[in-house]
């Protein structure tokens, strides 16, 4: 006994504060929510401790699906993250595809393609939320009036204020912010393959688009899939480039985390809370298959 203590009391120890912090503050504070969403917890008076709450454990839920005001913020959430997966993914890939080959002036355009990261969402959304202005014909601006200047007026269109598909358009700049990132990812994925693995491919005969196809795309499935990941757990979480652009108010960008951000403004912490415990499982229903996809690859 004394044996083991003496092996693994040190590393329990180091590890003691960690392992404290991330039960109180992760796990601990992810129970309060779910018991908040569990209560009618609705007015002031009950947030406050002035009236009394009881639980109502999964009626919160039901009623949130139920209304069409969340299912249109669950249809934005898809439709948000449909568009920014595939545009920056398609961007990214297509940046690191242009730069695997080394060129002049590589580092200046891997700086270009960075950048954006560097900017915030929120001081991004304010620069964006005058490009992806409405005005249109003598009042346009931002890109509306670009594509004037440029005889492309046909292009013009009111961007996130549109009810159906306005959610879109707020895609676009965080699609111009994060597929730097993507693309160094892949970049590092296509300087991680061998030198040989192409070599004995062009000795066997194939051509470029067999070598991409046959032999670097196979390579990249693991990078493609953590970017993939990332980036639509990113997605799913987005409310900071929303919020800078459009407003809480406005039913055309609702997502989850905006509906979540007005009801705890509103004192209905119950209803927001529940918001959040969706969101967590709808990123849990993404990431855990990941996770257990990465153990099983480490264990061969």
């Amino acid at each position: 006994m004394s044996k083991t203590l003496r092996r693994v009391g040190p590393p329990l120890l180091l590890l003691a504060p960690s392992l404290l912090l991330l039960a109180v503050f992760v796990y601990g504070l992810i129970a309060a929510n779910f018991q908040m969403s569990f209560t009618d917890n609705h007015t002031a008076a009950q947030a406050t401790g002035q009236a009394p709450t009881v639980n109502v454990w999964f009626d919160n839920y039901i009623a949130l699906l139920a209304t069409d005001a969340f299912q249109h913020s669950l249809l934005n959430l898809l439709l948000f993250t449909a568009v920014f997966l595939v545009g920056t993914m398609a961007m990214g890939f297509g940046w690191a595809w242009l730069l695997e080959k080394p060129v002049k002036g590589e580092g200046f355009f891997r700086s270009i393609y960075l950048f954006p990261m560097a900017v915030s969402f929120v001081a991004s959304g304010v620069v964006w939320r005058w490009l992806l202005n409405s005005n249109q014909d003598a009042q346009a601006s931002g890109l509306n009036r670009l594509f004037q200047i440029i005889g492309l007026d046909f292009l013009q269109n009111n961007w996130w204020n549109n009810v159906t598909v306005g959610i879109a358009a707020i895609a676009i700049p965080a699609i111009w912010q994060l597929s730097g990132y993507v693309m160094a990812l892949f970049l590092a994925g296509f300087r991680g393959i061998p030198e040989e693995l192409r070599e004995a491919a062009r000795m066997d005969g194939a051509s470029e688009l067999q070598l991409y196809r046959h032999v670097l795309f196979p390579q990249l499935s693991p990078v493609a899939l953590s970017a993939l990941i990332i980036i639509g757990h990113m997605s799913l979480k987005s409310f900071d480039l929303i919020m800078s652009i459009s407003k809480p108010a406005n039913y055309q960008t609702k997502v989850p985390a905006v509906d979540m951000y007005v009801f705890k403004s509103s004192f209905d912490y119950a209803n927001a809370a529940a918001v959040g415990a969706i969101l967590l499982v709808i990123v849990a229903a993404v990431i855990i298959p990941y996770l257990i996809h990465t153990h099983r690859e480490e264990k061969r």
